[in-house]
């Protein structure tokens, strides 16, 4: 189907400005779903404007390590205009940001600490938040900057949740250094939940997250619209298994779970393990680290060299909420997939009944579905495969801008006759 039977067309919202508000990360899923907002927005005629809020102090607003690490590697965002604010050093000590914010992060409290950062964040001078016709807002904790932005002008908010949050900080906690009285799930869910009620319509990444936020949040609007990102193109030649990670939690327990139990029955196989991960492991399990050092490629400024080489594609998933992007780049990727069964949460199919993925969620039937496609690699085109049909199908950025043009035109003509 063309974008044009499947929603409006390319020029749907011309002339008007969309501003992504959104954190300032890169090298992650987030990121990408963030580039492909902003070029979904171009396409259907959008001024896009990007504002990055960093997650932590900075010495200044657009100052430090992380604001020049951010954008050197933020540079595939293709907003016509971009912003950046953070709450700063000063704040720690010129407001109650240590009180309200850095103490309930001593006890976990992670979704209370990053609403209270963004709160103190203040508008860029050169914004002009009179010329923006729709706020599309990313993750929960970026709503107080957005409430500034609509302090003078009642404007349109799309939030995309990407997931519940309150499980990625619950999950993140198990390896933290939080002290009792500990914040738990609950508690934290609920500051999710009373920011993102102020959202005027909720886009939900994936089907168990959308069910989920219907249920805890009847009263709101909920839109289910799978993302979208780059595709991955193989060569036709690849020989070896890869493995792409970013470092956060969720991935450190997977890739551990790997090394220990898979890799050890495989020691033959040509395998190659990409992203920031590595820094990940390095600093978690040192030993782990220097007994596989060989692995690790680190992170690529191009997602195209890391597969370019591969004629399998891993994903050993044992933790993590949310859609998984590094499962959507692999259906891109048209390349045999040997998987465990979490690494296709929230996609709402049976990953079983494509031909070219092979479902293992124990480590020796995992080690011995490597074994067989890689012990015999049989050549197809990619594009003709079971995953590259489901990505064209669902993820496509075809697909994503008809929807997200779609919903946003109902929402800001529904919000105008008011």
């Amino acid at each position: 189907m063309s974008i044009h039977q499947l929603g409006p067309g390319r020029a749907a919202l011309s002339g008007k400005t969309v501003a992504v508000v959104h954190p300032a990360w890169h090298s992650c899923g987030t990121h990408q779903v963030i580039a492909s907002q902003i070029g979904a927005y171009k396409k259907l005629g959008a001024r896009v404007l990007s504002i990055a809020l960093m997650d932590d102090v900075t010495p200044s607003v657009g100052r430090g390590a992380r604001w020049k690490d951010y954008r050197l590697h933020s540079q595939d965002l293709a907003a016509d205009e971009r912003y950046e604010s953070s709450a700063t050093i000063p704040d720690l000590f010129t407001t109650a940001l240590l009180k309200d914010g850095w103490w309930p992060l001593t006890h976990g409290d992670q979704a209370t600490w990053l609403v209270e950062l963004v709160k103190r964040a203040p508008l860029p001078k050169a914004l002009d938040t009179n010329a923006i016709d729709l706020i599309h807002a990313n993750h929960f904790f970026v709503l107080p900057f957005v409430e500034k932005m609509r302090a003078m002008r009642r404007i349109p908010v799309v939030l995309d949740t990407h997931d519940i949050q309150a499980r990625q900080y619950e999950l993140r906690n198990r390896a933290g250094c939080s002290i009792p009285p500990y914040v738990g799930y609950r508690s934290m869910l609920a500051v999710e939940l009373e920011w993102i009620k102020r959202a005027n319509l909720c886009i939900h990444l994936n089907s168990e997250e959308h069910a989920a936020f219907e249920q805890l949040l009847p009263l709101a609007q909920h839109e289910l619209i799978y993302p979208s990102i780059a595709s991955a193109l193989p060569r036709d030649n690849g020989n070896r298994a890869i493995f792409v990670a970013g470092n956060n939690a969720a991935n450190y327990i997977s890739v551990r779970w790997f090394l220990k139990y898979i890799i050890p029955r495989v020691p033959e196989l040509s395998i190659s393990i990409f992203g920031d991960i590595a820094d990940g492991v390095k600093s978690r399990d040192t030993g782990l680290y220097k007994e596989h050092r060989h692995l690790f490629r680190g992170r690529v400024s191009e997602i195209q060299s890391a597969y370019a080489d591969a004629a399998l594609i891993l994903l050993p998933t044992r933790e993590g909420h949310g859609l998984s992007i590094k499962t959507v780049e692999a259906l891109s990727s048209g390349l045999p997939i040997v998987a465990t069964s979490k690494a296709f949460r929230g996609m709402g199919i049976d990953p079983s009944k494509l031909r070219n993925v092979f479902i293992a969620d124990d480590a020796s039937e995992f080690a011995a579905a490597m074994m067989k496609r890689l012990g015999k690699i049989e050549r197809s085109d990619p594009m003709t495969s079971d995953t590259r049909a489901l990505y064209e199908e669902r993820y496509s950025s075809e697909r994503y801008a008809s929807r997200l043009g779609d919903v946003a035109s109902k929402l800001m003509a529904r919000l105008q006759t008011k």
